[in-house]
């Protein structure tokens, strides 16, 4: 994909950037932005009745003479032929995080900020992503993901019918450039192959991992291990989420899949369905699998095209994912292992009744795997 142009206003004025550009839409909100701004720097505002002298004289300070449009940057997307008008970098940044203050502190922001992440795979990494970026995270980002939007997949991802047929990977960038165009995006939308693993990976300081893949999903995790990189993944899973720690920057013995597929032969994978569940069974723990996702499995190919999600469970694990990294980024600390977010025991006063049928089923459908508890 192309990237956002970013232009000093002081080097090209507007009427020569919209001449060689010639862009389909302007916006220009600069004003607003720097009453926002005026308004973070001096927060007894709120209370004022009126400041619109004050205001005034925040403006002129911060143009120093010149036109409110010689100020800042202009940035150009060429994916929507869309013509924005920012603060420069450090002062945009300062406006969009402001109200993260004081759940996250100006050193906390700073860190989180520039931190490195890769994600793979842009379903629910694309939730991920956002909720990250949304939150002044990861300066730096790297997206893969070959897939295409397809409808189905429009009952859980944050995009519409009009984004039907284009990459998941470059969609999630532009997200990400229009939120902040000053951040690194890095775009794979070949996905991951043998060949770019190592670009993907290389300085990466954390790998949210939500391939469909078991195969690449192994070998992104030999790979980070190498690296010294720590490894999380969400996986949707009914309403809840089931979230895969794995701290190879801490722990570089830690086995892989915290060790559910030691023994077992990846080879045997591409040839039988069997194996195929087997392995996802042994991955995600089928104990945690709600019983109308357990039942959903046994139908697949069947009466079902695929195991069913939702945009509930993949949002919620994109919130969970995007807070997991900001605790890594910090230095805080996260526990290891397989762990089990469930907004249904929270909410649902028949739960504990609905939990151990969910325990007898797991029993039938491991025993029917082959995996034994």
């Amino acid at each position: 994909m192309e990237n956002p142009i970013i232009i000093n206003p002081k080097e090209k004025n507007l009427e020569k950037i919209k001449k060689e550009y010639s862009p389909d839409h302007i916006i220009d909100t600069y004003e607003l932005q720097l009453e926002d701004l005026y308004q973070i720097r001096n927060p007894q505002s709120k209370f004022m009745k009126d400041f619109s002298n004050e205001l005034k004289k925040f403006i002129e300070e911060h143009s120093q003479g010149d036109s409110l449009e010689d100020c800042g940057r202009w940035v150009y997307f060429p994916w929507n032929k869309t013509l924005v008008h920012y603060l420069e970098d450090e002062t945009h940044q300062e406006i969009r995080t402001a109200r993260n203050k004081n759940i996250i502190t100006k050193e906390e922001q700073d860190k989180f900020y520039n931190f490195s992440i890769g994600v793979a795979g842009l379903s629910v990494g694309g939730h991920s992503a956002l909720t990250t970026t949304l939150m002044g995270g990861a300066g730096e980002i790297r997206l893969a993901d070959p897939d295409v939007i397809s409808p189905t997949n429009l009952n859980r991802i944050r995009f519409d019918f009009s984004h039907v047929g284009r990459n998941k990977a470059d969609l999630v960038a532009e997200y990400v450039y229009q939120l902040n165009p000053y951040n690194k995006v890095h775009v794979f939308d070949e996905g991951i192959t043998e060949e770019n693993i190592g670009d993907f990976l290389d300085g990466l300081d954390l790998l949210v991992e939500e391939l469909d893949d078991i195969v690449m999903k192994v070998r992104l995790r030999e790979e980070a291990k190498k690296r010294g990189i720590p490894v999380i993944m969400a996986t949707d899973n009914g309403d809840n989420v089931i979230l895969d720690v794995e701290r190879y920057d801490l722990n570089p013995d830690y086995p892989i899949f915290h060790g559910n597929l030691d023994g077992f032969d990846l080879k045997e994978l591409k040839d039988s369905p069997q194996k195929m569940f087997e392995a996802m069974g042994r991955i995600i723990d089928i104990t945690l699998v709600p019983i109308r996702v357990q039942h959903s499995i046994h139908e697949v190919g069947k009466t079902i095209y695929s195991w069913p999600q939702l945009a509930s469970a993949a949002t919620l694990s994109g919130v969970v994912i995007a807070y997991t990294a900001r605790r890594i980024a910090l230095g805080q600390k996260v526990k290891e292992g397989k762990l089990e977010i469930n907004i249904e025991s929270a909410i649902d006063p028949d739960y504990p009744q609905v939990r151990e049928v969910q325990l007898k089923e797991a029993q039938k459908f491991l025993k029917m795997l082959g995996i034994k508890q």
